[in-house]
């Protein structure tokens, strides 16, 4: 018995919404509503099931539609939907990624990475303009202390050949030796200079600026990943003074007993709820990196020159209170825009260690999982030689991170897994990969041509079916992670297609069957393929062709 391809529920149609509507009623309703309904050129079926009415689609006509339309728009299939047709075209702001210069890159910058790069690749897919914007932590007394290591321990040649490897260790032999008062007064004598735009120590803070940022644009190819701008708290620090200024101005800026400065956010303005910009000793919060007044400077700035339409902060739940204030606090200044600004939190992982232990750069991460794809390649007994290991496993390998990170809710915090993430059967990215390379090696196999006037009515097997209805929902999708920027409903649409296509693999020959039947496959999987493609851009994934 084959599966209806739409479904209406009685119950949500009928006058009667109390509910005691006995079941064989609602059963009795669908009937005669079934009865009343004629079939038509679309519709082939019209059937009555528990309370529910049924419609089958003419399979030819679903056929041809849907690879018609697959092959003709490629990478835009799904975009082009009227799903999207009333939706306006905007100009977005994305933050993410906003690592520490000098300190650990941690799994949380991986995650702000990869899911600011899929926000960023879903707007930009649906024709909306993008700006990605890097806020590095590349100011504050820790500079004043990286600066002092440096002096100590610093290495020119080592800043240059590996520089965030290099200044992690300046930084964490230096502050062996914190606490101690002639190091402390070092730190502040060297960071007051840098604040005075002293000409030597504004020198020495650049290039550990620009190597850094250099070293991090190659992890980030790796990665697939690039920003159009590199930001910081840098640019902020003499514009934030204004900001306090105009809080001071305006009647919001507060004085505690002990001189910190706040802003109430209270309704009754009872302090009941308040946000803290200003340390007493009229520095700003730089103990945490959460420096309202920074974060204000920069969003106006930003405001100012990209006159946005929205902009996005892509951070851990932690800050998410930081966010609120901020927003809060962009309000009562008076600039409605806030309103339109939006923080897209996410869990943390716990877990994630490379072999050698705690990951302290990214680049662990990504040489861990590519040598650990290159093994489970080497002993995968049906992998033919591919062209480029090293290239495919980091490929490979990058899918499985992803995937196993994009699977869930992104506010929900997960163990992370090796063996799990790089497992070649089930629910992983890996399995995606080599479902997407096994149908490109089918077409490459016949022929490759421009498939055009295939017969496709002779699609009619259950699982030839089952393909297309997957892949008639993909806008809906599309439409769903647009609305609330969770990659997971793309994902598991991924997942399903991938199951989907690999049953049909087996059950559909396309050798040994007539050339009619062979052709109308073939199209079936290159339209599975070109979505499967499409779908895994998106998320930040490269599809190899070969494994």
């Amino acid at each position: 018995r084959h599966v209806a391809d739409f479904q209406l529920s009685i119950a949500s149609v009928t006058e009667d919404s109390s509910s005691d509507c006995l079941a064989q009623d609602l059963h009795l309703q669908a009937q005669k509503l079934a009865e009343r309904l004629k079939c038509d050129a679309v519709v082939r079926e019209i059937s009555a099931g528990p309370g529910t009415v049924n419609f089958t689609i003419n399979r030819e006509l679903l056929a041809k539609t849907v690879l018609q339309q697959v092959l003709k728009d490629g990478s835009q299939y799904g975009v082009k939907s009227e799903l999207f047709s009333t939706v306006p075209r905007q100009k977005a702001v994305i933050e993410f990624s906003s690592p520490n210069i000098a300190k650990k890159f941690h799994v949380g910058h991986l995650r702000s990475t990869i899911v600011g790069n899929f926000i960023a690749n879903l707007k930009v897919a649906l024709g909306h303009e993008v700006i990605r914007i890097n806020y590095l932590g590349d100011w504050g007394m820790q500079f004043g202390l990286l600066g002092v290591g440096f002096q100590h321990f610093g290495n020119k040649e080592k800043l240059k050949s590996s520089p965030l490897q290099h200044l992690f260790e300046v930084y964490v032999q230096i502050n062996k030796a914190a606490e101690d008062e002639n190091t402390k007064k070092l730190a502040k004598d060297f960071f007051r200079k840098l604040e005075e735009h002293d000409e030597q120590t504004l020198s020495l803070w650049k290039q550990f600026r620009d190597f850094s940022i250099e070293e991090y644009s190659r992890i980030y190819k790796r990665l697939g990943v690039h920003f159009d701008e590199y930001s910081g708290e840098s640019f902020y620090h003499e514009k934030s003074q204004e900001i306090l200024k105009t809080l001071e101005d305006k009647g919001l800026l507060q004085k505690t007993i002990k001189g910190t400065g706040i802003v109430d956010l209270s309704e009754k303005k009872d302090l009941s709820s308040f946000s803290t910009v200003m340390r007493s000793d009229g520095t700003s919060l730089y103990i945490t990196r959460q420096v309202t007044h920074l974060y204000l400077a920069a969003a106006i700035d930003r405001m100012n020159k990209h006159s946005c339409d929205t902009m996005i902060y892509v951070t851990d739940k932690s800050q998410s209170n930081h966010f609120q204030h901020l927003f809060q606090i962009l309000k009562l200044m008076g600039y409605d825009w806030a309103e339109r600004c939006q923080h897209v939190s996410f869990g943390l992982v716990q877990g994630m260690k490379t072999r050698r232990g705690e990951v302290i750069f990214l680049e662990d991460v990504l040489n861990e999982v590519r040598s650990r794809m290159l093994q489970n390649m080497a002993s995968a007994k049906t992998t033919k030689e591919v062209e480029d290991p090293m290239e495919t496993a980091e490929k490979v390998g990058l899918a499985a991170l992803i995937i196993q990170d994009f699977r869930g809710l992104l506010s929900s915090d997960y163990q992370f897994s090796w063996d799990r993430a790089l497992q070649s059967r089930g629910d992983t990215g890996v399995f995606l990969q080599y479902t997407h390379a096994r149908l490109h090696s089918l077409e490459q196999m016949h022929g490759n041509e421009q498939l055009t006037d295939v017969n496709v009515a002779c699609l009619q097997e259950p699982d030839a079916i089952s393909v297309l209805q997957h892949l008639l929902r993909y806008d809906e999708v599309l439409y769903r992670s647009s609305q609330d920027l969770q990659p997971k409903h793309i994902v598991s649409y991924l997942l399903t297609l991938s199951h989907l296509a690999a049953v049909a693999h087996k059950t559909l020959p396309v050798k040994g069957s007539a050339p009619e039947l062979a052709q109308a496959r073939l199209c079936l999987f290159q339209a599975a393929r070109l979505v499967l493609a499409s779908g895994m851009k998106l998320l930040g994934i490269t599809p190899v062709t070969q494994m």
